[in-house]
């Protein structure tokens, strides 16, 4: 993963931590659920980009819905660099797992 992504999550944190008046057990939880947040946005986007209500029509682009996406995975990112300072080892060891799990399946076929 690009370096850039865990320096900006690095300032983010940083950031994050410098504000909040919250105990860092607190914090921690809040992070983790600020991704429940994210993904209803997400949701709300696909609803909008489709038009599926039909009182408000087409509200979103299928770009806001990028945009959500990407909010999402930052989100998780700072929520793991909150768990772990090796949040970056974490995450390339568990994409390594995937990869490999998915070969394997692909192999099986």
């Amino acid at each position: 993963m690009d370096s850039r992504i865990w320096e900006s999550v690095e300032h983010v944190v940083a950031w994050l931590d410098e504000e909040s008046r919250l105990s860092p057990q607190e914090e921690r939880l809040l992070r983790i659920i600020k991704l429940s947040e994210e993904v209803g946005e997400v949701g709300a986007a696909v609803i909008g980009a489709t038009g599926q209500n039909p009182r408000k029509g087409v509200t979103h682009t299928w770009e806001d819905v990028q945009h959500e996406l990407c909010d999402v995975v930052f989100s998780a990112l700072i929520a793991l660099r909150t768990l772990t300072p090796d949040a970056a080892r974490v995450f390339a060891e568990r994409l390594a797992y995937v990869e490999q799990r998915s070969a394997t399946s692909r192999r099986d076929d």
